[in-house]
């Protein structure tokens, strides 16, 4: 088992806000395992029978629980999960509880209760480029081509019938009993197109042509992509430039590797490792639980990986190259016209230390990703 402090604090920090912590993120991401890393914990795994029947009286069974943290690993199982955690948090104030699944807490009609006040959500990221070393990786390229899931990352060797079997499991663990869909085939296939499409625009016409379904079935099926973490929409940035795209938002796949497989990359050449760099780094940002994450473009393709707003009008612009020889400022200068208060980031794998470079007025940090998470909480 791999400690994972920066979670674990998360967790702490959660409950000292509310007493249920719900733990969410994708199938596999390493919920489980990080639930049972915490110290002090009753740990109840609600997919057994006996679980279940050991819940079927809440009051009596919380009497009973001796330690001060209790865990209810897929809690979704339960007949009534939000009943259950809404006593707990009311009637018995003592105890810190985590609630873990793999989708956002209102997926499934189970919860009539939103649990408002007496709850905080973690959502777990695939491994982060900061935890690496504590993995045992050293070469950043390993990471983008394995993915981030734990059990693919310290594979000893790359088993190309995992990703198959992840999905398999996916569609009938989370897809299916949360949202009672058909059309297996026709749902996986929207998957490895969102996953092939991974970074680009979102052209849903398109999708539903390949997928073979209608529009309305793609936007719902995007709708529980996002829902269970398979899929992030990032939207843009506007604020008044005509010249700007206004609508039309991103989508990224949740996995550097699921990405790679479904695109049939069995070797990371330079401009694949670009790609997936990017993704890397969106997960970081998405570590950061306070951060509004754009990006932006304009009519004459000028574009910005990434744009996190921040007070009094001010926007930091972030841009991902593998090669930072290759930075060339023409859309960041472009940006800048319109919205010119804000910081200017560049992340590369190869920039281990902080460094600044100056582009005519404009000042532009080169960051190592190591430090971007804590660069972005502080703000």
């Amino acid at each position: 088992m791999v400690d994972r402090p920066l979670w674990i604090q998360r967790l702490e920090h959660a409950w000292r806000q509310a007493p249920i912590v719900w733990l969410t993120g994708v199938r596999r991401v390493g919920k489980t395992v990080l639930a049972k890393a915490l110290a002090d914990a009753e740990f109840l795994n609600c997919d057994l029978p006996s679980s279940v029947e050991r819940l079927r009286d809440p009051e009596a069974f919380f009497r009973a629980v001796k330690r001060p943290l209790l865990v209810l690993d897929e809690v979704h199982q339960l007949p009534d999960p939000s009943r259950l955690l809404k006593i707990a948090a009311d009637a018995f104030p003592g105890l810190r509880v985590l609630a873990t699944g793999s989708s956002t807490l209102a997926a499934t009609s189970k919860f009539r209760d939103s649990l408002t006040g007496r709850k905080r959500v973690v959502e777990l990221m695939p491994v982060l480029a900061e935890e690496l070393p504590a993995f045992g990786v050293l070469d950043i390229r390993d990471r983008l081509f394995r993915g981030g899931l734990p059990q693919a990352l310290l594979a000893e060797t790359d088993d190309s019938e995992f990703y198959g079997e992840w999905l398999d499991s996916y569609f009938a663990r989370d897809v299916q009993e949360l949202f009672r869909l058909g059309k297996r085939r026709e749902f996986l296939r929207l998957v490895e197109l969102v996953l092939r499409q991974s970074g680009g625009m979102l052209e849903i016409t398109n999708l539903a042509k390949h997928a073979g379904v209608a529009r309305p079935t793609v936007a719902s099926w995007l709708e529980v992509l996002q829902t269970t973490h398979v899929a992030h929409l990032l939207r843009p940035y506007a604020e008044g430039g005509r010249r700007e795209i206004l609508a039309q938002p991103k989508l990224y796949g949740f996995d550097t590797g699921f990405v790679r497989h479904a695109r049939g990359w069995d070797q990371l050449r330079a401009e694949d490792s670009g790609i997936l760099w990017e993704h890397l780094v969106l997960d970081t940002l998405r570590a950061v639980p306070v951060l509004k994450i754009h990006f932006w473009r304009d009519k004459q393709q000028r574009e910005i990986d990434f744009v996190l707003p921040r007070s009094r009008g001010a926007v930091d612009a972030l841009e991902c190259k593998w090669n930072p020889d290759a930075f060339e400022p023409r859309s960041l200068l472009a940006f800048r016209e319109n919205y010119p208060a804000g910081r200017n980031f560049l992340l590369c794998p190869g920039v281990l230390h902080r460094s600044v470079r100056r582009i005519g007025d404009l000042e532009l940090v080169l960051l190592p990703i190591k430090e971007l998470r804590k660069e972005f909480a502080r703000g």
